[in-house]
Formats: C-alpha cells, structure tokens, sequence
C-alpha cells in the first residue's frame, strides 16, 4: 500500500503556537536587505582551455591591462588561451563596512572551455548607479572537472562558472537608511492582508509602541517613532519589532510538479466530501517475428540452383545445411500481438474526520495510488469543488 507523506514544519514548540512566527521572519525593513553589484574582468592561469582569438574583446582586455604595466602589444591577434572573460557578481548586506569580505560568482562569457584552476585578476565592482564599491580577485573554486583526450571526455558539474569565497574586499561602506521622517516602514515578504493587519496589532501591543502602526497596503505596514526618540535608539526599538511573534495567515495551496510527480499540500488546504473512482488502462503491444513454412525437401536437393538453397551458413530451423538465409530472412512475416488490462477500484467515498493535514492525508490514503495518479485526482477535486484551496501547477 503507497503512503501519501504531507511534509509539516514545525515553527515552534513547548506552547508556542505552531502558526507563529517572528516579524523579522515574515518581513524585512525597507532600506534593509542586499544590494547586487558587477564587474568585468579576466581569469588567468587556465590549462589552454581560455578564449581563443576569435573572442575579440578578450584580446582587447588583455592589451589594455598590459598597457598599464608599461607593455606594448602587437597589432595581430595575440593567442591568449590561457585567459577567458568573465562576469563577476556578488550579493552584500546593506551597511556593510569598509573591509568587509563578501563572497563572489565568477562565470565565463566568451568561448572557454573550463575555468579549472584560474585566478581572476583585481576586478572593479561597481553598483547599479555606476559607484565603485571594492575590488574583488583570488583563486576560483569551481567545484566540477571537465577532462577531454583522443575522444573521450568525463565530467562533471559545470566548469565554465565559479565561486570565490571573500573574494571581494569592500573599499567603501554600503550606505543605506531604515528611517525617514522618523518613520520605520516593515515590509512582508508574502504580501497579505490579513498578516499586514495582525504585524501593526502586534507592535501596537508592545512596550512604548501604542498606536504607533498603521497598515498601508497588503506589503507595508508604517511605524511612527515616539516623539524623543534618538538616532542611537533606532536599532533597540527595530530589534524588539523584529523579535515580535505573530500567527502568519497562509493560503491554502496545493503545488503540483508534474514533471517529476511531486505533490506538497499547504496546511490550510481542507477538502469537502466526495466520491472518487479511479482506474486504469494498461496496453501492452508486442512484436514477434514468424517464419515461413518452407516446403518439403526432395529426395535429392537440387542443389545451388534449388531457390532456398546455396551456400548456407549453418543448420536453421533443423534444415540441412546449405539454406539461404537471406532468402528466409526475406520471407519472415512481423506479428503484432496486443493486451489489454483494465483495473477495477471500487469507489471511494472521500470523507476527511478533520482539518487537520493528517486527516486529509489518512484520507487520501484510502485510494491507495501512486503520487502520479493523486496529481489527477487533485484536478478533478478542484474541478469538483471539493478541494478548498489554490491549485498550482508547475
């Protein structure tokens, strides 16, 4: 008997409620959160397994950065299969200080083969409105090989990609300000309005916050400092907002993957009563091959001029040697045989005992089908009207 498994998190325990969870884990503070930043630059030190001279804009970047060294490079297309051109990316904190450390992705935008080994060269890194805020370089990690000879090749992952941990040094702060006219605004990752309104409940409820929240829209809720409220104060009072528990409002789901047969029911989702019958039809065609019935032989075989006979290989179907094979070969008829198998489940009444995910999972249980075919009977509920709840499809 197939199992459906219902997969639950446990956000809280030893009487906490299990719907509850902190602000700062439903939302974040507007002016906080990751500020991207790019560069261009060069990976060196590669096996052969760079640009080749095709990749123009690789030879033009090497002669310019030779250039700053006081190097003069010819006028032809200098072979450079040891460097390859690269985008280099990078995701960093807001208020992230001078000298900090952030992890970089280095990826390959010309024709190299494999970043194996290489090293990127100081790379500026700028932001989205052009300031440059630190320069990254140091040894990839690419994390795959990719080995070719005579034919053959053997990898795996991807080779053309990499990752440098502390690769970029920041030469700048990352400014950012969370506070605007002594106003905080805190915004939900999922926007909602029923969690919108219970966020502005809960910090209305804590200590020194008295009707200081207001919803705005379905992502926004807006805090009014308290008159008297200093800069250095700031962090305090946007730490106790954040540590405020709350019981999210999550809508009913059910997520389909058809591609790999995968089912995630939400814990809101519920199911009204129904009937379901669920069958199916299995074809099975299989192809033989018949030979003819050869004639019976005479007392003296005719020899070479005998139309199945001359030169055989070897005794075939008990005939004495000297058969013509391809002349059998050439005889033999294709045979198609088809089975059908039709299964027959009674139907089953649907009747979840309660609302909660292991009810309707002990109910889902007792069609007794396989992930692919619960993905179907989902469906058709939510056709019916018996699923209460989202259905995506991915």
């Amino acid at each position: 008997m197939k199992k459906i498994f219902i997969i639950l998190t446990i956000l809280g325990f030893l009487g906490l409620d299990l719907n509850a969870a902190r602000i700062k884990d439903i939302a974040q503070i507007e002016g906080f959160g990751t500020v991207q930043v790019i560069g261009y630059g060069l990976v060196t030190g590669l096996n052969n397994t760079g640009d080749n001279q095709m990749s123009s804009f690789t030879v033009q970047s090497v002669t310019n950065m030779l250039k700053r060294f006081g190097l003069t490079v010819p006028q032809t297309n200098p072979r450079v299969r040891n460097v390859a051109a690269v985008m280099v990316t990078a995701n960093m904190q807001s208020f992230s200080k001078k000298g900090s450390k952030v992890d970089i992705l280095v990826s390959s935008i010309g024709d190299a083969s494999s970043l194996q080994g290489g090293v990127l060269v100081m790379t500026p890194m700028s932001t989205s409105d052009g300031n440059v805020i630190g320069f990254a370089q140091g040894a990839l990690s690419v994390g795959g090989y990719d080995f070719q000879s005579g034919g053959s090749r053997a990898g795996k992952n991807f080779v053309t990609a990499g990752r440098i941990p502390n690769g970029l040094v920041l030469d700048l702060p990352s400014v950012s300000s969370f506070v605007t006219n002594q106003k905080i605004r805190v915004t939900l990752r999922e926007p909602d309005f029923t969690t919108s309104t219970r966020v502005a409940t809960a910090i209305n409820a804590s200590a020194g916050l008295a009707n200081a929240a207001v919803s705005i829209d379905p992502a926004t809720v807006e805090i009014t400092l308290p008159a008297g409220t200093q800069a250095n104060q700031y962090t305090t009072l946007v730490a106790q907002i954040e540590g405020l528990a709350i019981q999210s409002d999550a809508v009913a789901k059910v997520v389909i993957n058809e591609r790999t047969g995968t089912v995630v029911v939400g814990g809101n989702v519920q199911l009204l009563p129904a009937v379901v019958a669920h069958g199916g039809l299995e074809i099975s065609i299989q192809k033989n091959y018949v030979a003819p019935q050869l004639p019976a032989f005479p007392t003296s075989i005719g020899g070479m001029n005998n139309p199945i006979m001359g030169g055989g290989l070897g005794n075939m179907y008990g005939y004495p040697l000297g058969i013509n094979y391809d002349f059998l070969i050439r005889k033999m008829k294709e045979v198609y045989n088809i089975f059908a198998k039709e299964e027959k489940n009674e139907a089953v009444a649907l009747m979840p005992t309660g609302n909660s995910v292991q009810n309707m999972a002990d109910a889902l249980n007792t069609l007794k089908v396989s992930p692919r075919d619960l993905i179907s009977i989902f469906q058709a509920l939510k056709e019916a009207g018996s699923l209460q709840g989202e259905l995506v499809i991915q």
